[in-house]
């Protein structure tokens, strides 16, 4: 899955700054952890239904407008 993948890049990644690795070593994973976590956000987005609003009944609306 996409949430164990980011997290292995993640710690991949915090490795990497920790042992002061090559700087183009830690861009390419710092890279790779952003292009796995837009795909997470992309995919969550798309899946999600959007939620519908509750649409008012006649009555409602009369008793918006009426005076008080």
């Amino acid at each position: 899955m996409l949430n164990d993948e980011i997290c292995r890049l993640r710690e991949k990644l915090n490795e990497s700054i920790i042992n002061n690795d090559d700087y183009s070593i830690t861009y390419k994973i710092s890279v790779e952890l952003d292009e796995l976590i837009a795909k997470y956000y992309r995919t969550t987005i798309t899946l999600k239904p959007k939620p519908k609003k509750k649409r008012k009944s006649i009555k409602e609306i009369q008793e918006l407008f009426k005076e008080k």
